[in-house]
């Protein structure tokens, strides 16, 4: 399985069938935690709620892009019922030029385009239309292959790409195809004649549920990548046939509609009959995934405060990509179950209850090393502590209690979140921040009572009007009626019973009201108008509190109970580190890539990747065990920004020499053998980027990098 060859070549080796063998990705989870417990257990648990998870996600995004679609086959209906007047009434033959297209604005977050694109073009397919065309800039260089993939698309037949008789047609060869405007109307016609006569219909994807005739939808899937002249050439082509067959274009775009102007000139954009259409914000899309996926006790995996932070800070700082949001989040839970052996615990609460009279004899010591159970040892009673420190069976019914406990802690902690927001989120300067993604990882990170945004936050709320207080305080009673927490039906009684205040509060203002105006219309003379004046003095000097403000001190201070009650941060929680994952330096390691360290490091520090005894050096040495790139490597740092390559040869067959017999070898086939191998070694470090040839002097390389790193 060798080649003595020193040359660039590509040899194949082919695999032994009968040594194959076919791992899963279950035989690496459990492979790598032949140690631990129950791993096939929580690689199953990992799987199923992986699988709910990725259910209620793709739920989401089919009814967020559910609208936008029902928009453009509304916009499409239009367009197609125009074509069919146009092609009875002549009139209108000047403005039937006009090629409907839809400029479909779809935000900077590139990644997630194709998931809208796949179900936009499957809804058009489904009900639509069976022609459906989707293209991208990278296959559409120029406007033949443009029209190549067209037709390829449209007629399913295959391209013969290396072609060179662009105009050739062949009846005999169906990969050789004439692709111009005339080909495409003739196609279009035979493709939807109908049985008038014996003639079968030669397309039978069209079937009753698809328009009649059906429309032609193109779609260009990244408009701002295409190249001005194809857009252009193929908008021209395509409006002298407009007239023969209904088409609609779309376009997807990233950055402005005005980008269409920029693209096409006036004489080609006035070809066009566009309508704006905007997809809904990155950003809201993935605070309502945050609602879907982490405000609830529907799942119970969770994520730390560190590890939301970095797949928020990723997203609002890299892509603005919630798919990637997605498969972070998908990473944290498939490092959760397969990092923490007591992640078997991280299901239903029926479930876990089940599953905790089965541990072993090391899962129990497995809870008893967790800090926050230790902690809730330390805060019983001696006796007690003994028992739960030494009896298996009193540490398993003690579990089944406090697991229970953490998820009627979620139960409250959500809804009460809920209400905390819809008090915040509209106060000035969001003192708690707007989304209720920045309120939830204030709750997580700390005791968000002892923060100064909280007090200030407080001490607005106690200063809301009473027509903004009574709207928060329904939507509170919605919010705590519509959770599943059994707790906090005192709370919605007793903010119905503010609600009914109010009223009251109200009806008390008509009949002070009407008793002021029976004041009003009394005889005034000076004496009583003093009296009056001084009693206003007076009670603005006491600042006596009105019956509004001190139910609106009341409710704000029970709104404060509530929070400080249900909102501690779950680190306090005994056992939240089975549900919590919060390792974000491994998800940062795995997420925010560092290649330039990486590969430095590898060139550096070969052990620390290959973990080889024979390659450990101390700091500044160059090992001869090490790889010949990595010895090339650590001499080229030593260099100036020109390094003279017969100097680099010497020195590497200096340390490659240093330890070797040379009697065992003939001098000169080891002068080859090694001028080989530096020669690779400089090549691997060329298409690494470190260096590249220079013209300035013959035997010398320019270096690329500078510095240590």
């Amino acid at each position: 399985m060798s080649t003595c060859s020193v040359s660039k070549g590509c040899f194949v080796f082919k695999p032994n069938s009968k040594k194959r063998k076919i791992s899963s990705t279950a035989d690496y989870f459990c492979e790598d935690n032949n140690e631990s417990e129950d791993s096939e257990l929580r690689f199953d648990t990992c799987q199923s709620l992986w699988k709910r998870v990725k259910s209620e996600t793709e739920q989401l995004q089919e009814d967020l892009n559910k609208k936008l679609c029902d928009n453009l086959i509304r916009f499409i209906r239009q367009s197609h019922s125009d074509f069919k007047e146009k092609k009875t009434e002549w009139a209108c033959r000047m403005k039937s030029n006009e090629i409907p297209a839809a400029a479909l604005v779809l935000g900077v977050n590139v990644t997630d385009h194709d998931l809208t694109f796949k179900s936009l073009s499957e809804a058009l397919q489904e009900d639509v239309t069976p022609f459906v065309v989707s293209l991208r800039s990278k296959e559409c260089p120029d406007i033949k292959h443009l029209l190549q993939k067209l037709m390829a698309q449209l007629m399913g037949c295959q391209i013969d790409a290396d072609s060179s008789e662009e105009g050739e047609c062949s009846k005999a060869s169906p990969n050789r195809m004439r692709f111009s405007a005339a080909s495409l109307t003739d196609w279009y016609r035979n493709v939807t004649k109908k049985k008038d006569t014996d003639t079968p219909c030669e397309n039978p994807a069209i079937l009753s549920r698809h328009w009649e005739p059906p429309p032609v939808v193109v779609i260009f899937k990244d408009m701002e990548s295409f190249t001005t002249k194809v857009l252009q050439d193929f908008i021209i082509i395509i409006s002298q046939c407009i007239r023969e067959f209904p088409l609609i274009l779309i376009f997807g775009i990233a950055t402005s509609p005005m980008i269409i102007h920029k693209l096409l000139p006036h004489s080609v954009s006035s070809l066009l009959c566009i309508e704006l259409f905007q997809s809904l914000s990155c950003k809201d899309h993935l605070s309502t995934v945050i609602d879907k996926l982490l405000l609830t006790s529907q799942f119970p995996f969770k994520l730390g405060e560190k590890v939301l932070q970095v797949l928020k800070n990723i997203f609002l700082y890299h892509d603005f990509s919630v798919q990637n949001f997605i498969k972070g989040f998908q990473l944290s839970l498939l490092e959760h179950y397969y990092s923490q052996p007591l992640s078997v615990l991280c299901c239903d609460i029926q479930e876990s209850r089940k599953r905790v009279t089965f541990l072993s004899h090391g899962q129990c010591e497995n809870i008893r090393r967790l800090p926050s159970f230790r902690r809730f040892v330390e805060s019983q009673t001696s006796k007690k502590q003994t028992v739960l420190l030494t009896d298996d069976a009193s540490l398993k019914e003690e579990t089944q209690a406090l697991l229970q406990n953490l998820h009627t802690y979620h139960e409250n902690y959500f809804p009460i979140l809920r209400c905390l927001h819809a008090f915040t989120s509209s106060l000035p300067k969001y003192p708690l921040g707007k989304q209720i993604r920045e309120l939830h990882c204030a709750c997580l990170e700390r005791k968000v009572w002892e923060t100064e945004d909280y007090e200030s936050a407080i001490q607005l709320v106690r200063m809301l009007a009473k027509d903004e207080l009574v709207a928060i305080l329904k939507k509170c009673v919605e919010i705590i009626t519509s959770s599943s927490a059994k707790c906090l039906a005192s709370c919605t009684e007793k903010l119905e019973e503010y609600l009914g205040q109010f009223k009251n509060l109200e009806a008390d203002a008509q009949d002070e009201t009407v008793s002021s105006l029976k004041e009003i219309q009394k005889k005034t003379d000076l004496y009583r108008l003093q009296k009056t004046l001084l009693e206003m003095k007076e009670s603005r000097r006491l600042k006596k509190l009105t019956k509004f403000e001190m139910l609106r001190f009341e409710v704000a201070d029970f709104i404060d109970s509530l929070v400080r009650c249900y909102l501690a941060p779950p680190e306090i929680q005994t056992l939240y580190e089975v549900m919590y994952f919060s390792m974000a330096s491994t998800l940062r390691e795995h997420l925010n890539a560092a290649p330039r360290v990486a590969v430095h490091t590898a060139l550096n520090d070969p052990y620390f990747y290959l973990k080889n005894e024979a390659l450990e050096s101390d700091t500044g040495c160059i090992s001869n065990t090490a790889p010949d790139i990595c010895i090339a490597y650590k001499l080229h740092l030593e260099c100036g920004r020109l390094i003279n390559l017969v100097d680099w040869l010497e020195a590497f067959s200096t340390v490659v020499t240093a330890a070797a017999d040379q009697n065992s070898t003939d001098k000169d086939q080891m002068e080859e053998i090694i001028h080989a191998r530096f020669i690779r070694a400089v090549s691997e470090l060329e298409f690494l980027g470190f260096i590249k040839p220079t013209k300035q002097k013959t035997d010398h390389v320019a270096r690329l990098t500078w510095g240590s790193c």
